[in-house]
């Protein structure tokens, strides 16, 4: 089985978790919609090509930062003492709330990602894009910068791992990792823009359990391998 191998790094990127305002909070490695968006952006995909993703990673810590927030809503009209913001659109004035917020960032991201798109005949178009992106790659806010250190084309085959050689994400339904600790997710994959509201609609969401770097995997546990030089990582795709 074929498969793409990204190594890369991250500064200070933030991959806010779905409902969190106040602090915005960040899930400890990308969720999987942001690992895909990032590989349509750089191959300038049109429409949506499925693929399965392995996510794994390390960083060194967690950190606090200050933000200007923009709060609004669709169709809010512009009301004075309400809102300090006021813009025009068709003759119409919207208002908007401008404040602070807080976000949680982590430093020194190190990422091992595995992408294999469904249909193999994309293999290669996906190989080329991630070499040659058509726009700077980011993963999490739009200024969080992805430096792409390495792209391989690798192959994969059924083995065993002794410990998990960094964080990732495994898929609860997989059955992999039962033994193990860790805090478990429902991260969004795929989604469709509802037509009538256009607004993201998920129709696609994961149930993975995060498992800490050294973890021993279980005995005898046969999983998809990535056999570089003198690593072996094993690859759990969603």
């Amino acid at each position: 089985m074929k498969a793409i191998r990204i190594k890369a790094w991250q500064n200070m990127p933030c991959y806010k978790k779905p409902g969190s305002f106040q602090l915005r909070e960040t899930y400890p490695l990308p969720p999987y919609s942001s690992v895909i968006g990032m590989v349509h952006c750089a191959c300038g995909f049109q429409s949506y090509v499925d693929m399965q993703v392995s996510v794994q990673g390390n960083h060194y810590s967690v950190v606090n930062e200050q933000f200007t927030a923009y709060e609004f809503g669709p169709g809010t009209k512009y009301e004075e003492g309400r809102h300090n913001v006021k813009i025009s659109y068709k003759g119409v004035e919207y208002g908007i709330t401008r404040g602070m917020g807080n976000a949680e960032l982590l430093t020194d991201v190190e990422l091992l990602l595995h992408i294999r798109p469904t249909d193999e005949r994309y293999l290669e178009t996906c190989f080329n894009g991630l070499l040659y992106p058509k726009q700077y790659p980011a993963l999490g806010r739009w200024e969080d910068i992805l430096r792409i250190d390495e792209v391989e084309m690798v192959e994969l085959k059924e083995g065993e791992v002794d410990e998990l050689p960094y964080d990732a994400y495994i898929p609860v339904q997989s059955g992999l990792g039962e033994s193990m600790s860790g805090t478990i997710y429902r991260l969004n994959k795929k989604y469709s823009i509802d037509v009538a509201t256009g607004l993201r609609v998920w129709d696609e969401q994961i149930e993975v359990r995060h498992v800490p770097k050294g973890e021993m995997m279980g005995f005898g546990e046969s999983v998809l391998v990535d056999i570089w030089e003198f690593n072996s990582y094993p690859v759990f795709f969603a």
